[in-house]
């Protein structure tokens, strides 16, 4: 496989791991500290099972690690980067979101330019 397909199949099977709403909160709730499922659960407002099962899917990419103490076991990101990688996306959404809201403004301008004919 040419190194460049070997590259973007690898960065697409990565951005497929973040591709869940949950699972970019999880790293998000990491971004400074350890957490345990308990706390991440409160967090996300989602089941013990949901978050242990992000959880897994992120730990098997390692983006995330587990530190045990005792029966309880703690999550933190080995590449705190990633999170603010993330943080980082969010410019796109900003640029798409103000697109959005300049078309809302040019419907609603064209609406009652057209209604008063």
């Amino acid at each position: 496989m040419p190194h460049r397909a070997l590259v973007a199949k690898e960065l697409a099977d990565f951005l497929r791991v973040l591709s869940h709403p949950h699972r970019i909160r999880i790293i998000e709730e990491l971004r400074d500290a350890e957490r345990d499922v308990n706390s991440l659960q409160d967090a996300l407002g989602i089941s013990h099972s949901g978050v242990s099962q992000h959880l897994m899917v992120l730990r098997s990419h390692r983006l995330v690690s587990e530190r045990r103490e005792g029966r309880r076991v703690f999550y933190q990101l080995p590449q705190p980067k990633i999170a603010s990688w993330l943080m980082d996306a969010t410019r796109f959404l900003e640029n798409e979101s103000l697109a959005a809201t300049e078309l809302r403004k040019a419907i609603d301008k064209t609406r009652r330019s057209w209604a008063e004919k």
